[in-house]
């Protein structure tokens, strides 16, 4: 039963995202919102969206382990995996050099992270301060794309009927919180029955659950040879992740830190973090041999982890 409930829990994370993601940019066309600013916080934040409600879950549940593995786990299988994965299927070349703001930025998140995993536990006031540094990303995001006159005209979106455009939403809603409970209850009770934490839960199968959107963009995007989406769609995912998920989550109920996270895994998260930017920012490419190395170091980091 527990691995029936992380299948439909992994299932209705993936469609809920979706669907929300289609109604919510095709609502915004309709609506004339700005492209941009539906691309910055509608797709950015509805990607994120598993994780967030995963994480605000397993902290009321009484598992801060899996809350805060869910987060730094899907930050290294989103750079890891995602990108070595992305690769392998078709080298990764010639994305905008404005994405080095955003490198820096991700870099930046780790390590405000890692000092934040030195205590015991993630306060409510810290979690704010996440969220404050997630509102000023958005707006520097948003004043430098508005300066550098870049639109997101390219957002894929699609000509739907009002009726159409809310039940996506609603449904794609309702579809996330279900699964959100039940990956929650499946990966919980199973951890109890293997003997491991919650962490280690949350750090793996909760983790690549929960990234499974992102991982769906990037293999087409690299089927596609589209650089910048993979590109983009990674390094604003582990923001997000870092600045809203543990920022909201903190905010609304602190989160304690196991010793693991200091010592190992977002150490991990910052190490990945690190060797990104410096590829974003140094090199042009990420060819076979390079995601071939990648994935084989997140084999090594789960194999640890197991």
């Amino acid at each position: 039963m527990d691995y029936i409930l992380i299948g439909v829990g992994l299932a209705g994370l993936y469609f809920g995202a979706e669907w929300l993601v289609r109604g919510s940019v095709a609502t915004a066309y309709r609506l004339g919102i700005s492209p941009l600013i539906a691309s910055l916080v509608i797709v950015g934040f509805g990607t994120s969206l598993p994780e967030l409600l995963v994480s605000l879950r397993a902290a009321f549940s009484g598992a801060p382990g899996l809350a805060l593995g869910n987060v730094v786990g899907s930050n290294i299988a989103n750079i890891l995996l995602i990108v070595g994965l992305s690769a392998v299927i078709f080298p990764i070349a010639g994305w905008s050099k404005s994405v080095r703001r955003d490198a820096v930025v991700l870099v930046i998140s780790a390590v405000v992270l890692l000092l934040l995993v030195q205590a015991e536990v993630i306060s409510r006031i810290s979690g704010l301060a996440l969220l404050g540094m997630l509102a000023l990303y958005l707006g520097l995001t948003y004043y430098k794309a508005r300066a550098e006159n870049h639109s997101a005209d390219d957002l894929p979106h699609e000509q739907l009927s009002p009726l159409a455009m809310t039940l996506l939403i609603i449904g794609g809603l309702v579809t996330l919180l279900i699964g959100a409970e039940a990956l929650i209850r499946g990966a919980t009770t199973l951890a109890r029955e293997l003997g491991v934490s919650d962490a280690v839960i949350g750090l793996t199968v909760v983790a690549i659950g929960t990234s499974l959107p992102e991982l769906a963009t990037a293999i087409v995007a690299a089927m596609k040879r589209h650089s910048d989406v993979t590109i983009g769609n990674v390094t604003g995912s582990c923001i997000f992740n870092t600045f809203c998920i543990v920022g909201a989550t903190a905010a609304i109920k602190p989160l304690p830190v196991a010793p693991g996270f200091a010592r190992i895994d977002v150490p991990m998260m910052l190490a990945a973090s690190v060797f990104f930017a410096a590829m974003l920012i140094f090199t042009r490419k990420f060819n076979r041999a390079t995601g071939a190395v990648m994935l084989g170091i997140y084999a090594f980091y789960i194999g640890v982890l197991v």
